[in-house]
């Protein structure tokens, strides 16, 4: 399966309930075996239970990210919402990610949004991660693109 955009992402920030430079987004990553659907994973709450629990220098609800930037490229058409690359180092033992989720943290469902720390993406790496005691593992390249 390749990266995904959340069709949920897609719709709340057509509909304002997203604030791409303002809200705080943050990265989790997913246990081994775990597929993502996006059709029925819309918020943290539908893919918790599949998230790396807190142990071995990986604290569960991810780590936050940063340098969030806007670009746009007028000769392709592409928009594209990026941050800087995230980093787990992993101590005590070892991590193995099948994925990783960028979620909305800001959004809140009292608060008039359709979710809750909604999803945002899905990043689907070739094969599954794994770092040993003192070994970091950096997810890269975290943008989407909206063509």
């Amino acid at each position: 399966m390749a990266n995904q955009i959340s069709n949920t992402f897609k719709a709340m920030a057509l509909k304002g309930q997203i604030a791409a430079l303002s809200d705080t987004f943050k990265i989790i990553l997913m246990k081994s075996g775990f597929v993502f659907v996006n059709s029925s994973h819309h918020a943290y709450t539908d893919v918790s239970a599949s998230e790396l629990p807190t142990a071995n220098g990986y604290t569960s609800g991810g780590v936050t990210l940063t340098d969030v930037a806007i670009s746009e490229d007028p000769v392709t058409g592409r928009v594209r919402l990026q941050w800087s690359n995230a980093q787990v180092n992993a101590s005590s033992g070892s991590l193995a990610v099948d994925g990783a989720i960028i979620i909305d943290d800001s959004t809140d469902a009292g608060g008039g949004d359709d979710y809750t720390k909604a999803i945002v993406a899905y990043i689907d790496p070739p094969t599954v991660i794994t770092a040993t005691d003192g070994t970091p593992i950096i997810i890269e390249n975290l943008f989407i693109d909206f063509n």
